[in-house]
């Protein structure tokens, strides 16, 4: 069962670091709008929506990004708490 849960954390922990990279991604202009960036952001984007719907962005800042992601490793922390 302990596997279980480490396996679901590392999963977290890849798409955290898809979510970091497409952040990054928006940094350069047109990377979005590549093949990688698409398919990036189809995977990252239904993740990101619901916390966009909540947090208005700040000028030119949107900050739902890190809410997100502080949000994914509360969950991944949880994960391994209640596997462990």
């Amino acid at each position: 069962m302990e596997s279980i849960g480490y396996f679901l954390a590392f999963g977290m922990q890849i798409y955290s670091f898809a979510v970091i990279i497409y952040i990054f991604m928006s940094w350069f202009p047109g990377s979005r709008e590549s093949q990688f960036g698409q398919m990036l952001g189809s995977i990252v984007e239904p993740f990101i929506e619901p916390f966009r719907k909540v947090i208005p962005p700040l000028g030119m800042i949107d900050i739902s990004p890190i809410v997100a992601l502080i949000a994914l490793n509360f969950a991944r922390y949880g994960v391994i708490a209640l596997f462990t």
